[in-house]
């Protein structure tokens, strides 16, 4: 159902995940990682708050040119400075273990209130974990209103 794919942009290869997979957590808080994600994000991955009440879970080098794009706005206006709090305050190192699983703290787990069941969705650079009826009940207002959203960013 997903993949990962790889373009070439002038300095760098850029991972991109997408697809979208069923997960279960375990009673240890632990999730297994999509086998399709794990080469690229590697054993170890940054795992914070993200937007829409999901985690973001990155690929260190991409958490590296994420950090530092929020790192710089840290002192900014109030919404730079919220943000920033959000996704840096909240972040963690996980170790991806010998069956591509990850343990998500309970500060994250409450955050995105997460349950059982799980979707973990590739996003471009990043790949979000959501609570699975969180995930239909978000991907339905965005399938209804699409034309909408594609009209007033341009995308048409």
């Amino acid at each position: 159902m997903g993949v990962v794919a790889r373009s070439r942009v002038p300095t760098a290869t850029f991972v991109m995940f997408i697809g979208e997979y069923l997960h279960t957590l375990d009673p240890k808080n632990r999730i297994s990682l999509p086998a399709k994600f794990r080469k690229d994000l590697g054993r170890a991955v940054i795992m914070t708050r993200g937007l829409d009440r999901c985690l973001f879970v990155y690929p260190k080098a991409a958490w590296q040119r994420e950090a530092g794009s929020r790192a710089v706005h840290a002192g900014g206006t109030s919404a730079a400075r919220g943000l920033a709090r959000l996704f840096l305050a909240g972040a963690m190192e996980a170790e991806v273990d010998a069956v591509g699983r990850v343990l998500v703290p309970d500060h994250l787990k409450s955050f995105a209130g997460l349950k059982n069941k799980t979707v973990i969705a590739g996003v471009a650079n990043r790949v979000e974990i959501w609570d699975a009826a969180a995930w239909k009940k978000y991907t339905a207002a965005i399938e209804r209103d699409a034309d909408v959203f594609a009209e007033k960013i341009g995308d048409r």
